[in-house]
This record gives C-alpha cells, structure tokens and sequence, in this order.
C-alpha cells in the first residue's frame, strides 16, 4: 500500500461527505447538521477554559477545515488490505462513523444535533457517512488496482 494513495482516496471521501452535507443542510428539511455539531466541539472547551470562542463564520471555517482532515485521515484507512475488498470496507468504515454521528454527540456532551428527533436525520447522517466511504474505497480500487 502506498500511503499518498491511502490518503488520496480518504480526501475523495471526505469531500464527497462534506458535498452531500453541505448541499442538503441548503436543501433538505431536517437535514443532518454534522457543521453544528463540530462547531459545538469547539465552542463548548473554549468557554468552559474561559476563552470567546471565535465569531461564528470564523468557527464554521475551522470545524469545516477540521471535518475535512479528520474525515479524510479516517476514510484513508480504506487502504488498510488489497484493492479487491476497499468498497467493503470504505462502507463498514462509513457505516460506523455515520452511526457514531447520528447517535454519539448526546453521549459526548455535544447535545443533539437539530433535528435530531426525526428518525429520517439520523438515516440520512448514516446513510451519508457510508457513501464517503463508499467514495474513498472506489478512489482506492482506481488509485491502487494491482494491490
């Protein structure tokens, strides 16, 4: 495994979760709001150590440039084994970070996510999730086939 290929294929998959994202939170009613949640993760250490925390465009731009790092270095596991089985696991890694950021943020003091109380939300935010992933284990069999 060539790691820029691994990483490669992770920020494919970040950038298709963060379009999807972007583009429903503009249009979808209910639509999982991801943003909402990271600016929470942000914020909220910042007050409780008695610092502002940022003006809100300037916290959006930071959670958006945070998501997409992270999600990227997370989706770049795909490359962890053969091309042959990278979709299978770019949708088990994107299954698990979508079930995780459906249900998790109450648990980790992020509180609910708006919307949250729709069963549809929480779908959307799994179902998004897993076609990142998906997009970074496609990425990786046409960046890697031979491995």
């Amino acid at each position: 495994m060539a790691i820029w290929k691994a990483l490669a294929s992770g920020a494919v998959g970040s950038c298709v979760l963060t379009l999807v994202h972007e583009t429903a939170r503009r249009l979808v009613p209910n639509a999982p709001r991801m943003d909402v949640i990271g600016m929470r993760a942000i914020a909220r250490p910042m007050r409780e150590i008695g610092e502002d925390p940022p003006p809100r465009d300037t916290l959006f731009s930071v959670t958006m440039a945070g998501d997409l790092a992270g999600n990227a270095l997370y989706y770049s596991l795909v490359g962890l084994g053969g091309a042959k089985n990278a979709l299978v696991r770019g949708a088990m890694l994107g299954a698990a970070a979508g079930l995780g950021g459906a249900f998790l943020p109450p648990v980790l003091g992020l509180g609910q996510q708006p919307g949250a109380h729709f069963p549809a939300t929480q779908a959307m935010t799994t179902a998004w999730y897993l076609v990142g992933g998906l997009a970074a284990g496609a990425a990786y069999r046409s960046l890697a086939p031979g491995d």
